[in-house]
């Protein structure tokens, strides 16, 4: 099973199994990490999932955000970046495994 690490805000950091076929906020909801809400449950429609992804993975997770989650990164609680995605929209893959993502300092 690949493995996601997730990094807080203040740096601690959390390596979790993911199945492939789920995606990366919900991966963090069933291990308990803090910095994901995911309040609309990965319908993509409340950005409460906001996550920066590591640099050395923005091409393997599909690039930058389509126009659908650029939409919805304009409203986030912290700054949306380049590296900025919702995490529900990421699937994982075994091609995934190792992934980095960092939370925001809050989803709110």
């Amino acid at each position: 099973m690949p493995s996601v690490t997730y990094v807080e805000a203040n740096g601690a950091s959390h390596t979790v199994d993911v199945a492939v076929g789920e995606n990366v906020m919900r991966g963090a909801l069933y291990n308990g990490i803090e910095g994901i809400a995911g309040e609309c449950g990965g319908a993509a429609s409340c950005a409460t999932c906001h996550c920066y992804v590591d640099p050395a993975w923005t091409e393997k997770v599909g690039g930058p955000a389509d126009e659908v989650e650029e939409e919805l990164l304009e409203a986030t609680a912290c700054p949306p970046t380049s590296a900025s995605r919702l995490s529900c929209q990421i699937i994982m893959s075994d091609a995934l495994d190792g992934l980095i993502v960092h939370l925001p300092e809050r989803q709110f």
